[in-house]
């Protein structure tokens, strides 16, 4: 277009001069034609810079930082600046129960001892000093030293919890029943115990070995109150004695007294000891030791849900959210609180699975998932109880490789513990817990929640709509100034051979809508109406048919005033026509009012802009913006100033106040045409197109022939990869003489693929989640072999690390934080997969 300006510029300056009024190329008027043929370049250099929405990187830039500092204070910490945006079209979030939708503060508030049934902590005196005792130490010796009960840190206030909120609440109730824990552990200090099996996800339980005066091994142990009991032979009765206890005991227990503690949303934890006084036992076969167990009592521990939790749900149900809760707790407890919280309602005809049932549903025969019986669970699973880490990132896998429904789902993960990494890193969002996560949690994860708070992660959707609407907001008001002011200014110069807008106010129009529009419209803050429609979805066209009709219909009253102030403005104010003027003549009356109109134009477009969804009532919230109220303000003092004092260097001259007023009474009919337009149905204007389509599946899937088994997401970043190591390769032809021939075998006729044909050769392994390699044949000089850009391949064909490169991922050619590090040398493992 500016090229084209220039052009029409120069010819029609040759022809009118040359041909039509037939005058001589004079050389002493040689400075005169070079000055305006510098005038005509000046020209079209501005329609180029006015063109060229540069601005659009910095609102992206400044929405996306602004929004960052802002989601600090709703205790949102973002490590990855594209989360914040990805969680603004969340269609899924996975969240762990503990800490996140309760309030993480555990109590015992019910105890089976004894074959008695306490609905409340019962007085210590009902208990036999044998039965006491076994609680008290059984609670106090199998539990980390470093979990304690500490003073309140105000009068009147709670007891203080410090480390596992679980045994925190068994140590609570140790010092209801007026005994104290501490004099325990200072009778038998840490250092003593014999052996300690700390827990993990898979056997749900932890145990400690200690010595006995009398000789022989006493081992304590706690956990899951159904697993444990189905490790139990013996439990104790009334007066502390052990009584056998068969299967069908065990079956009317879990259906009188842990079920109901379940169904309260009670955690039912299991307490149970086995001395060993014969012989010392193999210590490291656990299976053996864990069983033969003696019952002490099983407790109910009540973790209370967030109040702030259930109204936060519904607001995700509005927004077309699915919550699912991922637990370990007893089914009927993650049941009882995930009903609670709203993510179950009566009458719904949804899935609440423990993790084996979840297992059993996904699996073929040989244990493997297959992601056509995935889609039949997953759409209609809202809990899973009883479930590992491998459960949690076999579910988030399965949902965003799924091509059920018209969008591919995007998941949001919450995690806190070491476990949790994969999952965390193959959610399109991870959330880790900023108080009772791992560091590894934290590693993996892209936001961090300072609060451990469910509605923080609701926060972080409001945001990261807004800023999403806040980059279209910004990209309404660029378009229609491009639209206008490219419009005026070449057809402007073609018929006048002058442009209306002069290249120092083109520049200055230019910085309205780069600079301070981005700061006006990308400083937007979020509002309720944002969780009160559906996800927009990843193919979702940037520039929908809403905005296309504002931009169109706001350029064209914009068009309609300048062409009808620069042909008859002279007449309509009775002022000198600035039309034609001489090379050098002073600014008129005339441009200004047009450069005048046109800048309180775009103002007031900006306030309309802030609107993108079709809404009346543009002023909505506008005070609580201090920086879009600043921005304005400060730019139409600064216009004022540009136009009584610029003067020639701003091609301005002072107005009149009845100048002035018709200036800004055509500037505010930007806000009335914007309410015409507003009322005009879109769907009644079957022309307007959406701009800035996502890439369709079908185009996605058609770069994947050949393949199998590969998510959507993967294709996408390794398509991205392997741009990246074409580049980083030939990079480093520039450094090693012998790549240079490694480049010359890959360059072969036979090689020379497209990038959608490479990734279709069965050469590069799209399937293998390690590090991909080519394979290709290896003849003649070993020289000349092509050589893995990120480790060495060895004779068995397998990549092994070097100390000095780095993967596919652009990340060093390790192992994620979850896995041993590997030696120099050993196979690299670190991968596409866990990495992302």
């Amino acid at each position: 277009m500016s090229a084209l300006t220039v052009v029409i510029l120069i010819l029609y300056f040759v022809v009118d001069n040359f041909v039509v009024q037939r005058r001589a190329w004079l050389p002493e008027c040689t400075p005169v034609y070079i000055q305006y043929f510098v005038k005509f370049f000046i020209i079209g250099i501005t329609v180029l810079v006015v063109a060229v929405p540069e601005g659009l990187p910095l609102a992206v830039t400044i929405s996306l930082a602004y929004s960052v500092k802002k989601m600090m204070k709703d205790n949102n910490l973002v490590r990855h600046l594209d989360a914040c945006e990805t969680m603004g079209n969340a269609t899924a979030i996975c969240s762990d129960k503990t800490g996140t939708l309760t309030m993480n503060r555990m109590t015992v508030v019910q105890a089976y001892v004894g074959n008695t049934h306490y609905r409340q902590i019962p007085s210590p005196d009902v208990f036999p000093p044998k039965v006491l005792d076994l609680i008290v130490n059984g609670i106090s010796i199998n539990s980390a030293y470093t979990s304690k009960i500490l003073p309140p840190e105000k009068e009147g206030g709670l007891p203080r919890q410090v480390g596992n909120k679980t045994e925190c609440a068994l140590l609570g109730f140790v010092t209801d029943l007026k005994q104290d824990y501490q004099a325990v552990r200072n009778e038998i200090p840490e250092e003593t115990l014999f052996k300690v099996y700390t827990f993990n996800s898979v056997r749900k339980s932890m145990s400690t070995v200690i010595r006995k005066p009398e000789g022989g091994f006493r081992m304590f142990s706690k956990g899951a109150s159904e697993i444990m009991l189905r490790k139990c032979n013996r439990i104790l009765d009334k007066e502390g004695e052990t009584i056998p206890f068969k299967s069908e005991d065990r079956d009317d227990m879990v259906r009188n007294v842990i079920e109901p503690m379940a169904s309260e949303g009670l955690r039912t934890i299991c307490i149970a000891y086995r001395d060993f006084d014969d012989t010392e036992p193999m210590w490291d076969n656990e299976n053996e030791i864990l069983t033969e167990l003696t019952c002490i009592m099983v407790v109910g521990i009540e973790d209370p849900v967030r109040p702030e939790v259930p109204d936060a749900i519904r607001k995700c149900k509005r927004a077309g959210i699915t919550v699912r809760m991922v637990t370990g707790d007893n089914v009927n407890t993650a049941r009882a609180i995930a009903t609670k919280c709203g993510i179950l309602t009566p009458g719904d005809n949804l899935l609440c699975l423990e993790g084996k049932e979840f297992n059993r549903l996904i699996r073929n025969e040989k244990g493997a998932v297959e992601q056509e019986k995935l889609d039949k669970v997953w759409p209609k699973l809202r809990v899973l109880a009883r479930s590992s880490p491998t459960d949690k990132h076999t579910l988030v896998k399965g949902i965003i490789d799924s091509t059920v429904g018209e969008q591919r789902q995007v998941v949001a993960v919450t995690g806190d513990g070491t476990n949790d990494g994969p999952a965390l890193k193959k959610a399109d969002v991870g959330f880790a817990m900023g108080i009772a996560g791992t560091d590894v949690a934290k590693e993996a994860s892209d936001i961090i929640l300072t609060d451990d708070n469910f509605t923080s992660i609701v926060k972080a959707v409001m945001w990261g709509r807004n800023v999403y609407d806040s980059i279209s907001k910004f990209l309404q008001f660029q378009l229609t100034v491009n639209v206008v002011a490219v419009i005026v200014a070449f057809t402007g110069a073609c018929i006048t051979q002058d442009s209306p807008l002069k290249a120092v106010q083109m520049l200055w129009v230019n910085l309205i809508m780069d600079t301070f529009a981005s700061l006006a419209l990308a400083t937007e803050p979020p509002t309720d109406s944002l969780l009160r429609r559906h996800p927009y979805g990843r193919n979702k066209p940037l520039i929908s048919r809403t905005m296309m009709k504002n931009i169109l219909g706001h350029a064209v009253y914009q068009l309609t005033v300048v062409f009808v102030l620069v042909f008859a403005g002279e007449q309509l104010f009775d002022i000198d026509s600035g039309r034609k003027a001489p090379l050098h003549a002073p600014p008129s009356q005339h441009y200004t009012i047009v450069f005048n109109t046109f800048v309180l134009m775009q103002l007031f477009n900006e306030i309309n802009c802030r609107k993108i969804h079709g809404e009346k009532n543009v002023f909505a919230g506008i005070y609580h913006n201090a920086i879009f109220c600043s921005v304005v303000l400060g730019t139409f003092f600064c216009q004022i100033v540009i136009v009584e004092f610029g003067g020639k260097p701003f091609s301005c001259t002072s107005l009149t106040l009845e100048q002035w007023l018709w200036c800004l009474f055509i500037g505010i009919g930007e806000l009335l045409w914007g309410q015409v337009i507003s009322a005009i149905p879109t769907e009644s204007l079957k022309f307007l197109k959406e701009v800035g389509h996502g890439a369709d599946e079908e185009e996605i899937t058609k770069d994947a022939e050949g393949m199998e088994e590969i998510d959507l997401a993967e294709m996408e970043l390794r398509r991205g990869q392997i741009l990246w190591f074409r580049g980083l390769h030939r990079i480093q032809t520039q450094k090693r003489i012998k790549v240079v021939r490694v480049l010359h075998n890959f360059h072969k006729p036979r090689n020379e693929l497209s990038i959608h044909q490479f990734m279709t050769q069965p050469e590069y392994n799209a399937d293998n989640e390690s590090p991909q390699t080519f394979q290709d044949d290896q003849e003649g000089d070993p020289e000349s072999a092509p050589k893995a850009l990120f480790g060495e391949v060895g004779p068995c064909g397998i990549v092994v690390c070097n100390p000095d490169t780095y993967c596919l991922t652009g990340l060093p050619c390790s192992p994620a934080p979850w896995l041993s590090a590997p030696s120099i040398g050993s196979p690299c493992t670190g991968g596409v997969e866990q990495y992302g």
